[in-house]
């Protein structure tokens, strides 16, 4: 991945990854583990797993900001990386955010979609790892490991698919802008996700 600012930018709140909110402070102290690795892995489930995709559950409400998708219990992919970023940030621990070009349903004639995940800082190992807290679900399977990504999403490059390499330490204007144009969650998932991003 590559690293677009410095370690200290990656650390920053902002409009959209808000961890001074009192809630998602809550959350970051009700995690016990002793190191930065399970705090990571715990972070991680906790989005992953406490927290609902919005299609998952069809709900067709729009949630944005880190606080939103806590308060609500939900977002899409995008949102669920604004959160994953602001619980680690707000421990202070690096965490950007990455994408991916996928196809939108199971083939290429369906279309394509943007996919949004997590990248961390591990200071133990000195390098990125990316998570995917997605939520899992029949077929998907995202898993924390240091070793070996275990992502929603594997790339078919015979797909078009395709990992976008930079690691950015705000979200793309055109996902907030994307997020921000719609009212209606599922009108946006299923015909106003973007398909490509200018890197």
């Amino acid at each position: 991945m590559k690293q677009v600012s410095s370690l200290e930018a990656y650390l920053q709140a902002s409009e959209y990854i808000d961890y001074f909110d009192a809630q998602i402070q809550d959350v970051i102290l009700s995690f016990t583990e002793e190191t930065e690795i399970e705090k990571i892995k715990a972070a991680f489930e906790f989005v992953r797993d406490q927290i609902d995709h919005s299609f998952d559950i069809k709900n067709d409400e729009v949630t944005r900001k880190a606080s939103e998708v806590l308060n609500k219990r939900h977002g899409i992919c995008y949102a669920k990386s604004h959160l994953l970023a602001g619980i680690l940030r707000g421990m202070g621990i690096p965490s950007g955010i990455c994408y991916q070009r996928l196809t939108l349903f199971d083939k290429p004639e369906d279309g394509y979609c943007i996919h949004a995940l997590n990248t961390v800082y591990l200071k133990e190992y000195d390098r990125w790892i990316r998570l995917d807290g997605r939520g899992n679900k029949e077929g998907v399977n995202a898993q924390f490991s240091i070793d070996k990504e275990r992502l929603a999403f594997p790339i078919r490059e015979e797909y078009g698919e395709k990992d976008y390499e930079i690691n950015y330490d705000q979200p793309h204007p055109i996902i907030i802008q994307t997020l921000e144009a719609y009212s209606n969650g599922m009108e946006m998932y299923l015909g106003g996700l973007p398909e490509d991003l200018s890197e």
